[in-house]
């Protein structure tokens, strides 16, 4: 059992989860707004044994110096990578410190979220019509950049729909090419397909210049990753280049500290995550304390 368990800002669990909480330490305290900085993170933390957070914070090195205690971090969010994470995971392993994420967890909802939009371009409803008549799903010459547990579930939402699936990944998926996808190198996929969708780790960075032309005129272009696949300028110069557009669901997905490309008018963003459901919501409470239950089980032993 932890001696102090604080969530330092708002972590998404469900209130029967806030509540087991309760049952894994001596005194729960939860933050319901995000730090301001580095100080107020400490400031919270304390003498903590056991913190967990969001997405929208960080814990770095310093962080943990100032808070001796901490034994356990909890994020309530994705862990992709030590690198991409917003814990100093390097650290924290050198000095005895757990920390557990999660993943997988708010893919159902990013599958429908680009199910709706796409049939929106393709019929012209709300927005301008991609073609000069309505088309379908089916046909449609679909390339999948990534094909993680997110980018896997839409390629076989467009397959089922009956698009024409392409992917690029880093590795060959053998199962969806025997399903009927075909891997393509990057730049041909972006040739080929005629609506692309990034389905990308956070931080990385697939396209530049040279990818945006080789995706050409005429094309959607998605990105369901929690950060930008691209430069934002890149991303500009090709929306204003010709009749393409591009859709997300978050404003950190256009990756534009200026704030200037969420208001272009081939961006479509609904600027709020699709994956922020209430079945996500449950799931990812399921995994936190998870996580909180197999680490009490092996401190313990």
């Amino acid at each position: 059992m932890f001696k102090k368990l604080v969530a330092i800002e708002p972590v998404s669990l469900v209130e029967e989860a806030e509540k087991e909480l309760r049952q894994y330490a001596e005194e729960v305290v939860m933050y319901g707004d995000v730090p301001a900085d580095d100080d107020e993170i400490i400031r919270r933390i304390g003498d903590a044994d056991g913190v967990l957070l969001s997405y929208t914070s960080k814990i770095n090195s310093c962080v943990f110096e100032h808070c001796p205690g901490i034994r356990y971090v909890g994020m309530c969010c994705s862990l992709y990578s030590k690198e991409s994470a917003n814990v100093d995971i390097a650290w924290a392993e050198e000095h005895g410190v757990t920390v557990k994420g999660i993943r997988d967890y708010g893919d159902r909802g990013v599958v429908e979220y680009v199910i709706c939009e796409l049939v929106r371009f393709l019929h012209g409803y709300d927005r301008p019509m991609w073609k000069e008549m309505p088309v379908e799903i089916t046909g449609l010459k679909v390339g999948m950049a990534g094909m993680g547990v997110s980018g896997g579930m839409i390629a076989e939402a467009m397959k089922f729909m009956g698009a024409e699936v392409s992917y690029f990944s880093r590795s060959r998926k053998p199962d969806y090419e025997a399903k009927g996808m075909v891997y393509r190198p990057l730049t041909e996929l972006l040739e080929q397909s005629e609506v692309v969708f990034a389905c990308l780790n956070k931080n990385v960075i697939l396209m530049h210049e040279e990818e945006f032309k080789a995706l050409g005129n005429g094309k959607i272009l998605f990105n369901t990753s929690i950060g930008p696949a691209f430069e934002a300028e890149d991303l500009k110069n090709w929306l204003d280049g010709g009749n393409n557009y591009f859709a997300c669901d978050t404003a950190g997905a256009i990756g534009d500290p200026t704030g200037e490309l969420l208001n272009h008018p081939r961006v479509f963003c609904t600027n709020y995550s699709a994956g922020r459901t209430k079945q996500a919501f449950g799931l990812l409470s399921e995994k936190v304390l998870y996580n909180i239950r197999e680490y009490l089980g092996n401190a313990n032993a």
